[in-house]
């Protein structure tokens, strides 16, 4: 059996992925809402709840830069959908905490998000289809057999 070449996997993947993205952001932007980069870091606050996230957590969950996450967080911040406070023991330190504003912008986006969503993915398969694509995109995230 011969091995797939990955860029015929990967670039079909990677188009599709910007599309469906793009048809998100146009969606969000249409309804006046901020961008998904806003959404993700709400989702990931709002997940958090009352014990909130220190920066260097939301980098890993968000895979962005330490600069891009400060950046991030002081538009959210000056938004007034996140509030900082001082991490006690670590004076430097602050914990990112998600404001009541925030989690209804958040909720705003993801009724906006989940509709495009469905726009730019059901027509394109089958319920067999759409569960068969799910499982073979799972595998990405498994380590690779020996």
């Amino acid at each position: 059996m011969e091995t797939p070449d990955p860029f015929d996997i990967w670039l079909p993947l990677a188009r599709a992925h910007k599309s469906i993205l793009a048809t998100v952001e146009t969606a969000l932007k249409q309804a006046g809402l901020p961008g998904l980069d806003w959404y993700d870091m709400l989702w990931e606050l709002e997940r958090a709840g009352n014990e909130g996230l220190r920066p260097y957590e939301l980098q890993q969950k968000l895979l962005l830069p330490q600069y891009g996450v400060s950046r991030l967080a002081d538009r959210l911040a000056k938004a007034g959908y996140l509030i900082r406070q001082e991490c006690s023991g670590d004076g430097r330190g602050q914990i990112l905490l998600l404001t009541a504003a925030g989690a209804e912008t958040r909720a705003q986006m993801w009724t906006v998000y989940s509709e495009a969503m469905q726009q730019a993915v059901t027509p394109h398969f089958s319920p067999g289809e759409a569960r068969r694509l799910a499982e073979l995109l799972a595998k990405f995230l498994r380590p690779p057999p020996c």
